[in-house]
């Protein structure tokens, strides 16, 4: 289990790393639509085929993100953790995740050996960290708030449809609700007494 202080600080990207396996993708629009019921299943039918293709190497498969989170509304992208044995032992899972239809799209040694693959349709981004991560402790940690809080998930909602007006890529949309996002992260992190 990482430290407290592993877990709370904040992470800063390596401004000097380039995580785009086939390049930056193009602009797109960000759409956030209502909570869709349908989310929990389609996880479930996502991590079934996942876990069926990976047998053991699938150490833990966790539905995560805004998706994850009843009455949340959000893009319609299904987030995934996919917890390994090593990131960096891509030959263990990116071909077999390849033969599902994923595509490796982001590798960020710096930041947890972090890889991220995507599917199409229907759209997810399936996170692969290694044990004890971590980044998935506050994955799940900032669902779990996010399902029995609710005004931290309205506030959470509020920063998502604010973020949308701008434009360029995801990240520049995820750049725009971080403020929100690490005062709800504070705000859990000291009722868990880890601040």
């Amino acid at each position: 289990m990482p430290a407290f202080e592993e877990i709370t600080r904040h992470p800063d990207v390596d401004p000097d790393e380039n995580p785009w396996v086939l390049g930056p993708p193009p602009p797109e629009t960000v759409r956030i639509v209502p909570y869709d019921p349908g989310w929990p299943r389609r996880f479930a039918e996502l991590s079934s085929a996942i876990r069926a293709a990976l047998g053991d190497t699938a150490l833990d498969v966790e539905h995560v993100g805004s998706t994850s989170v009843e009455g949340l509304a959000a893009k319609d992208v299904i987030d995934i953790d996919l917890t390994v044995a090593d990131p960096r032992d891509e030959d263990r899972y990116v071909p077999t995740l390849e033969r599902l239809g994923y595509v490796l799209v982001i590798r960020e040694p710096s930041w947890h050996q972090h890889r991220c693959l995507r599917l199409t349709e229907p759209r997810v981004n399936l996170h692969v960290f290694g044990p004890d991560c971590p980044e998935t402790i506050r994955h799940r940690m900032f669902r779990d708030w996010l399902r029995t809080h609710p005004g931290d998930r309205g506030r959470y909602e509020d920063a998502k449809r604010a973020a949308v007006p701008g434009g360029g890529h995801v990240m520049d949309y995820n750049a725009r609700k971080q403020d929100v996002i690490r005062e709800i992260y504070d705000r859990l992190f000291r009722a868990a007494g880890m601040r």
